[in-house]
């Protein structure tokens, strides 16, 4: 939660920013290529904050030379130049105010356009380490603050410093004495205004925190699932009686907090008025006691400039407070950009001889972090044409083996190959499109059938996205929707059940045509009879590509051309079914507890030794 006006939250006290030369430099580096806009906008600032200061000045010689001196065409005269200038100071202000928020957008513009681009090239540890509200944090509302910076703090430290020089220049040329005696009045102004504030910053605190607290009961209990839970417990009066206690004490604050503001406008109203009479008094004296040169005009256009000079001041005693905050904004927004790329594009790419999908891996060590290590001299081969079904407890690093090939990851030692050529030689964009993931949590965009499909490849047919489709044994569903391939998925493809996004999806990485496919877990979460028509159109398709299955269905077990059992990061078994049943290992535990009771063909499937035989050399 951002701190009030001139208070810093113990937050910001704690994560006070170090301001460096090189971290100014840093920010100035964005302000560079607007240079001449700036130099606009400053120009704008001090011809602003003079013209802004005239009409007081303006108004002594109204009073003197126009109504004291009784001449009409002096009046008349100083009364349009004042009009005249008043109206060029804000019309300046205009343009200014215009050119900022022009140079603070394009800024913004130019940062989140380098952060997406920064983050887009992150690795997914990147992605699996950090918070996604903090991340999206840093995209809207960190760079939305350096607007802010740009349009409010940086313009108004610099209006304020102007206006405050111009108007004690003129206060001292008018009448030095009236001037200190001005000045000295200012910090009565200042600290009852801070003191007010204080307070209202406190209340304001304890209203945000229950305002955030009514929001938290209101997340829960009003989405789709909390609504359930509190039908099916019961708990509606319960619901409402602790919402309807914090929804009181809300509108408690929030009075304190309206009417702290009234008694500090009491305040502030009473200390401003306090400034003007002083002039008036000691001015008075000044001109009656000691027939002083002093007159009724040079007082009014004192009383003005002072009038000109508690906004100022109150601001820039602020300046600390704005600076920090503003230096804090940067400083997160760089430390994302200081973030290391850990997947890197090489730069002199190998270009692989053949492109078969072949995937070889030699003695492959990976952590995610040094204490714990995942993969441990991991190594196999994987032929074009065959396919691989890979199993394991769960947490055996199954996952974590197949993200090494895209290079989601790197590997901590050894090589992964593709295509006989390390990974980390190949360009990244040809490596990726030629590698096909299907997923156990299948995401789909909020748009249609097509969107989603063409996705994979926006120049596709009608023919090709048919194809795609059938194959993947989602066509006759999607035959059945009223708009066909422009029916709407809903957000993540809500409105579609688990099977019928993973069929969408698989037709999606179909049309990408990769060398290699891999499925991870892709029925897992899945019903029987929606898993069995995801394997009908898995099957065929891994007959005739090379094939990457993670699995805990012997369904899809026994349609790969060899297993490979992995437990606590290793290869520690490789075969057969029937082969690996026998030995008593790994394989043979995982079988007795999850494999055998597999759903074949609608039918508990226990094979024997034969059955298991003749289902692998099936054709």
């Amino acid at each position: 939660m951002r701190g009030g006006r001139g208070f810093l939250t113990e937050e910001e006290k704690a994560n006070r920013p170090k301001v460096t030369w090189p971290l100014i430099k840093r920010i100035l580096s964005y302000l560079k290529p607007y240079w001449k806009q700036m130099a606009v906008v400053l120009i704008c600032i001090v011809v602003s904050s003079i013209l802004g200061l005239l009409p007081s000045v303006l108004t002594g010689k109204i009073i003197d030379k126009g109504l004291i001196g009784r001449d009409m065409k002096m009046l008349i005269t100083l009364i349009l130049v004042s009009l005249g200038v008043t109206f060029g100071s804000h019309l300046i202000g205009v343009g200014e105010s215009y050119l900022n928020n022009w140079i603070a957008q394009h800024i913004s513009f130019d940062m989140r356009n380098s952060m997406y681009l920064h983050l887009q090239r992150m690795s997914q540890r990147f992605y699996t380490s950090n918070n996604q509200g903090d991340i999206i944090t840093r995209m809207t509302s960190d760079i939305s603050g350096v607007e802010r910076v740009i349009t409010s703090t940086f313009t108004s430290i610099l209006s304020n410093t102007i206006t405050l020089i111009c108007a004690i220049v003129i206060m001292f040329r008018q009448n030095p004495i009236l001037a200190v005696v001005g000045m000295l009045v200012i910090p009565l102004f200042v600290i009852p205004t801070r003191m007010a504030g204080k307070t209202r910053w406190k209340l304001t605190q304890e209203s945000q925190e229950c305002s955030d607290e009514v929001n938290g009961i209101l997340n829960e209990t009003l989405s789709v699932s909390g609504q359930l839970l509190v039908k099916l417990f019961g708990k509606e009066a319960y619901e409402y009686e602790k919402y309807r206690s914090v929804n009181k004490k809300m509108i408690r604050l929030n009075i304190r907090e309206s009417m702290a503001g009234r008694w500090f406008m009491v305040i502030i109203q009473t200390f401003s008025s306090i400034g003007p009479m002083l002039l008036y008094l000691v001015g008075g004296i000044m001109m009656m006691k000691y027939d002083s040169n002093l007159t009724v005009g040079d007082i009014t256009v004192l009383v003005a400039l002072l009038g000109r000079m508690y906004g100022p001041v109150n601001s820039l005693l602020n300046i600390q407070v704005e600076w920090i905050r503003s230096m804090a904004l940067f400083t997160r927004i760089f430390e994302y950009y200081d973030m290391p790329i850990e997947i890197e594009n090489p730069e002199n790419p190998v270009e692989p001889e053949i492109n078969d999908g072949s995937v070889e891996f030699r003695g492959v060590d990976f952590a995610y972090d040094p204490e714990r290590q995942i993969l441990k001299n991991v190594s196999f081969t994987l032929e074009s044409g065959r396919s691989i079904a890979i199993v394991g407890p769960s947490g055996s690093g199954k996952s974590t083996l197949i993200n090494l090939i895209p290079r989601l990851y790197d590997v901590g030692a050894g090589e992964v190959l593709f295509n006989g050529v390390d990974v980390r030689e190949l360009d990244l964009n040809y490596l990726r499109s030629n590698i096909g993931i299907v997923s156990q949590e299948t995401y789909l965009f909020n748009g249609t059938i097509r969107d989603n499909l063409l996705y994979a490849k926006p120049d596709a047919t009608e023919e090709e996205l048919i194809e795609a489709c059938k194959k993947a044994n989602i066509y006759d569903f999607i035959l059945k929707q009223e708009k066909g391939f422009d029916a709407m998925v809903g957000n993540r493809g809500l409105k579609l059940s688990g099977g019928e996004k993973q069929r969408i999806s698989i037709a999606r990485v179909l049309l990408k045509d990769p060398a290699l496919l891999i499925f991870d877990e892709a029925t897992s979460a899945l019903d029987s009879i929606s898993e069995q028509k995801i394997q009908d159109a898995i099957d065929p398709i891994i007959a005739e590509r090379t094939s990457i299955l993670i699995a805990h269905r012997l369904s899809t077990i026994l349609a790969a051309d060899e297993i490979l059992v992995v437990k606590d990061g290793e290869v520690v078994e490789r075969g057969r079914h029937a082969d690996l049943v026998k030995r008593g290992g790994v394989y043979t535990e995982l079988y007795e507890t999850q494999f055998s009771k597999a759903i074949i063909g609608g039918e508990q499937f226990i094979p024997t030794e034969t059955e298991d035989t003749d289902y692998l050399n099936m054709d």
